[in-house]
């Protein structure tokens, strides 16, 4: 986007909201904001074990396998995906699609331990199995049904699409749960735009309802997409203690996804420029690198050209413990303090086939490798309190494996 003029009083209006499905798909400046009070909130608690049964069982592959190590650490599965088999004589059920993958119905239990099995009444030759686990829950598409569907069974597969067998019913997934609770948003020392304007001159709830992408702005004017977004309806508005002229604007819900609390410091560190000292990310754990690297993602400056293929980039290696740390050290190594090349192994693929500061093939060289050597190791990854990613760990062989197919050439330099 074009500068904004946020300096010309003495409130710096930090964030900028934008609508960007106004007339001709233009960006329409919605509002000019001091803070955003809800954009950063305290991450909910991690998640805690479950416990299931999966009732009137014909196992199969690794969940038979796992059945004859109950009650051992070998028993473990990293996921079960439980597919509705609906009668076929019948309509779907309502909010039921059918896809390649299975039904939009489907769900998927995480980090399984088999902690028991048992004859089942449900038949001759079938087995109830126990189990602690993890369901997931994405609150961003949908919140698990407290009814289960209507299903005849339930085929079971792995994470990995491996046949695990069916079951006819299940116990303890389809429940209620308590959602979380909802973060109202006040946008705090707001200069209204046009759009704003006219939704607080509407009397009708239902024609206030706003919906803008929220951009962060620094010391020079330049904005950039924080890929949060606000959807809700503005329930309020009074005249802002910030200054005069400004009003505080209130709305019914919150940020689609907020930030961690915590991660407001690193977008205040962007609000003043780019950062200008490498390994400023290093004491933050696991959650706040991959915020770092969000915020570097949103701040990289794609005007700018690669560097030719051939160049030699040294990787400061000291502070990967973890595979977030991989990723904030090679965006320095490749772009400088506060640079990115990836957050996640699409994303990396990504950056390796050019237009993100360096052209394949290159050289890395890698310095203090002996810490990724003993903390990228095959393992399995469980959600925290802000990352929510489920599966296989990523390794350091996983990591070398992809750069190798990009024509990287690594050097260990221990």
């Amino acid at each position: 986007m074009d500068k904004v003029r946020a300096w010309d009083q003495k409130v710096p209006l930090r964030w900028l909201l934008v609508d960007e499905g106004g007339a001709d798909d233009s960006d329409v400046p919605v509002a000019l904001c001091a803070e955003i009070d809800g954009l950063f909130v305290e991450p909910e608690p991690p998640p805690v074990p479950e416990h299931y049964t999966l009732i009137g069982c014909e196992p199969a592959g690794s969940l038979r396998e796992a059945l004859l190590r109950a009650d051992s650490d070998r028993a473990w599965l990293a996921g079960i995906v439980l597919d509705p088999v609906h009668d076929p004589r019948k309509p779907s059920p309502d909010g039921c699609q059918r896809y390649d993958f299975g039904c939009s119905c489907m769900e998927e239990l995480c980090d399984v331990t088999v902690l028991n099995r048992r004859s089942s009444q449900d038949g001759t030759g079938l087995v109830d199995i126990d189990l602690r686990g993890y369901l997931r829950i994405l609150p961003e598409t949908r919140w698990p049904p407290a009814r289960p569907p209507a299903a005849q069974a339930f085929l079971l597969t792995g994470s990995d699409g491996e046949a695990l067998g069916r079951c006819r019913r299940t116990t303890g997934i389809f429940r209620e749960r308590p959602r979380p609770p909802v973060q109202p948003v006040t946008l705090v020392g707001c200069r209204p735009q046009a759009p704003l304007l006219a939704l607080l001159e509407r009397r009708s709830a239902r024609r206030r309802a706003l919906q803008a992408t929220i951009h962060a702005i620094d010391d020079s004017g330049h904005a950039v997409n924080t890929g949060r977004a606000v959807s809700a309806t503005v329930t309020g508005t009074r005249p802002s203690l910030l200054g005069a002229g400004l009003v505080d604007v209130t709305l019914d819900a919150g940020v689609d996804d907020p930030l961690p609390a915590d991660a407001r410091a690193i977008w205040r560190l962007w609000h003043t420029g780019r950062p200008a000292r490498p390994g400023l990310w290093a004491d933050y754990d696991r959650a706040l690198r991959h915020e770092w690297s969000g915020a570097a993602l949103a701040h990289h400056p794609h005007e700018r050209p690669d560097r030719p293929p051939g160049r030699v980039y040294h990787l400061d290696g000291r502070f990967i413990t973890d595979i977030e740390g991989f990723y904030c050290a090679l965006g320095e190594a490749i772009n400088g303090p506060g640079g990115y090349f990836g957050w996640n192994l699409d994303a990396l693929d990504d950056c390796l086939r050019g237009r993100w500061g360096a052209t394949p093939p290159f050289r890395l060289l890698w310095h203090h490798a002996d810490v990724a050597r003993h903390h990228l190791v095959p393992g399995y990854d469980r959600p925290s309190s802000a990352l929510r990613s489920w599966g296989p760990a990523n390794t350091l062989q996983d990591l070398l494996d992809i750069l190798s197919d990009s024509r990287i050439d690594v050097d260990f330099c221990d």
